[in-house]
């Protein structure tokens, strides 16, 4: 099922109604989609580069309205959508999981790794946001902060390099990139273990 998901959102990259799709992918991701935005991204900006830092946006935007709606879901309706979505996903497991360790400062942290990363997925992060009543103004900051600064960071790259660095991004920037959030997420548990 999920590679028949992922063929059809790399299929809507050559429609003339591209960026409202990149819009819609790039919303729901952030509160209820299992296939990232970049898949739809990347065709997008390699078929029409003048065009790159505009679907940035685009996407940056709607991934931050998205992750709004995910930090409603969690707020307003945990048990009756949200619950449901993950237990959908076989993700509610660990969401309870993390439900029961996060703290405040540590929701933060993940927001900026899983709106970079995908660790952990953005609608998990979005969605506990919510349930555990982070400041919304707050929320908004960071996810703009970390959704901008993975879009803008593709576009980028793909401005610079064009379709030699497509392979890359594919198949190693996400292993790169969560490979940093997961140093950022440990230097944070060490700092906070050594300064109590």
């Amino acid at each position: 099922m999920l590679r028949r998901l992922y063929d059809w959102t790399m299929s809507l990259a050559s429609r003339k109604s591209a960026e409202v799709w990149l819009a819609v992918i790039a919303f729901v991701e952030s509160s209820v989609f299992l296939v990232p935005a970049d898949v739809l991204f990347l065709p997008m900006a390699l078929a029409k580069p003048e065009r790159t830092y505009r679907y940035a946006l685009i996407a940056t935007v709607a991934s931050v309205l998205g992750g709004i709606a995910g930090w409603a879901l969690g707020y307003y309706a945990y048990e009756t959508v949200a619950r449901p979505v993950l237990e959908f996903y076989g993700k509610l497991e660990a969401f309870e999981q993390m439900k029961a360790y996060v703290t405040y400062e540590t929701i933060l942290l993940l927001l900026v790794t899983s709106g970079l990363a995908h660790l952990p997925p953005i609608k998990i992060v979005t969605i506990l946001s919510g349930v555990i009543h982070v400041n919304l103004g707050l929320f908004i900051v960071s996810a703009i902060v970390a959704r901008g600064a993975r879009f803008l960071f593709l576009a980028w790259l793909l401005r610079r390099y064009g379709e030699p660095i497509r392979d890359f991004i594919e198949k190693r920037l996400g292993q790169i990139v969560g490979i940093g959030a997961g140093a950022v997420i440990v230097l944070y548990v060490g700092y906070r273990s050594f300064a109590h």
